[in-house]
This record gives C-alpha cells, sequence and structure tokens, in this order.
C-alpha cells in the first residue's frame, strides 16, 4: 500500500521532532496549515504524540521518528 496524503502528512511532522532530547516538543498553532493541524490531531489518536496539537512524542513515537529518519536518510543519499 503506497503512502497516501494523510500519511506523508503524518511522517513529514514526525520529522519536524527534535531528536536530540527527550524534553523538546513541538506546538503546533490554530492557524498551522490545516494539513499539518489535522496530522497531529491523527498522530495524537494513534498514541504518537502526547497532545493534540503536538506536545512530545511518546514511546511509541520515537521509535516511529527513528524508523522514519532512516528511511529518509536511506532515500535522500542514493
Amino acid at each position: 500500500m503506497p503512502f497516501n496524503k494523510e500519511l506523508t502528512d503524518e511522517l513529514n511532522l514526525i520529522l519536524k521532532f527534535p531528536n536530540k532530547s527527550l524534553m523538546q516538543g513541538l506546538k503546533i498553532h490554530h492557524d498551522a496549515d490545516p494539513s499539518v493541524v489535522d496530522a497531529a490531531q491523527r498522530l495524537f489518536d494513534k498514541g504518537v504524540v502526547s497532545q493534540p496539537d503536538g506536545g512530545y512524542l511518546t514511546d511509541l513515537g520515537h521509535d516511529l521518528a527513528e524508523h522514519a529518519q532512516v528511511i529518509q536518510s536511506a532515500l535522500t543519499h542514493i
């Protein structure tokens, strides 16, 4: 199954979270692009982030971020 627009938006948002510290997160403002706001809500609903407007990555979120970074790195350094 290919990545659809919603999954791509979610992956792109996961990649925006800081990866150097567990104590850093993101705040998605209400006036952000609607696709980003919607992606944050979906990630919250899936248990990937701690708040509907971003917050911190959960344990699942950290695992997904690591995998997303590997995929991004592998595909952009070919």
